[in-house]
């Protein structure tokens, strides 16, 4: 299995989310081809609303427990449903690494 189902999996059992997105972003980055090492996670859920961001990122690191340690870059966008209106992230820049 994939670190990228890997993810998708473990955040929609702990969250049980109206919206998730996890994108792996690693071909934006100075890593080798196949690469499972950036990812974007856009997520809605229930359990975040009465939540600051800090909060709602706190919860999902501990949802993902040791599988942080094989993650070397995790962006998150986080919302409760009263906060989301299907906006989307920001897109991500290319990295530089390698290319300075």
């Amino acid at each position: 299995m994939t670190k990228q189902q890997r993810l998708i999996d473990s955040l929609t059992a702990a969250f049980s989310p109206s919206h998730l997105q996890v994108a792996n972003e690693s071909h934006m980055h100075n890593v080798p081809p196949g690469s499972e090492s950036h990812f974007k996670v856009q997520m809605v859920s229930e359990k975040f609303s009465g939540k600051r961001p800090v909060q709602q990122h706190q919860m999902v690191y501990a949802a993902l427990g040791s599988l942080m340690q094989e993650i070397h870059a995790l962006a998150l966008h986080t919302w409760a449903p009263e906060q989301w209106a299907g906006e989307q992230a920001a897109a991500s820049p290319q990295c530089l690494g390698g290319s300075k």
